[in-house]
């Protein structure tokens, strides 16, 4: 996909460009709403916002990563989210049951895979959730962006619009917190995920 071409196209107000872009990221920007959520209505909901803002604003984009601009959008609507949130809050028993990793239910996968496998890798899935959930928000972000969608610190600060190193100082302490959790959990995850205290 040449993603420079399709960016000036859909500038130009070329919808069918900005689908185009919309289909390249729609999994990502997802993903990462998910997991900053942990609620499936609300990811949609920050998705689409991403996207409607994204389509609107796309004229001031002006270069450099399009994919960490997108993802700025994604978790800015994130955080009005999550501002709502914190005034009346919720939970979802629908989030935990959900495969964020592949949101279009009965996708295909690589290879098939046994009941038991799939029922240890929801309970894993629920736990990681939970303990995401458990962390601030500004590092709770930048864990999702640097380990789970793969972002470079230098990307992850142009996403969150701060510098690398309060990048590496949140992912630390996020890090820290969240394998602190997992210990805590340990009875509760399926044994081959446990982390030992001597491995930490």
């Amino acid at each position: 996909m040449d993603e420079q071409a399709f960016i000036r196209a859909a500038q130009k107000g070329d919808v069918a460009a900005f689908n185009q872009l919309v289909r390249a990221y729609q999994a990502q920007v997802y993903r990462t709403a998910y997991r900053v959520l942990g609620d499936q209505p609300a990811a949609e909901d920050a998705a689409q916002d991403a996207f409607v803002s994204a389509f609107k604003h796309l004229r001031a984009y002006r270069g450099g990563s399009f994919k960490a601009w997108l993802l700025r959008i994604v978790t800015n609507a994130c955080y009005d989210q999550l501002r709502v949130k914190q005034r009346r809050p919720t939970a979802s028993l629908d989030a935990m049951l959900l495969d964020p990793d592949h949101p279009t239910p009965g996708a295909d996968r690589a290879a098939p895979e046994s009941p038991q496998d799939f029922a240890e890798r929801q309970e894993l899935g629920a736990t990681i959730q939970r303990g995401l959930a458990t962390l601030p928000a500004d590092q709770r972000v930048t864990l999702v962006l640097v380990d789970i969608e793969g972002l470079s610190y230098g990307e992850a600060a142009e996403t969150m619009a701060t510098n690398v190193g309060t990048v590496k100082s949140r992912l630390s302490r996020a890090r820290a917190a969240l394998r602190d959790f997992l210990l805590r959990q340990e009875e509760l995850l399926p044994a081959r995920y446990r982390l030992s205290s001597e491995r930490v």
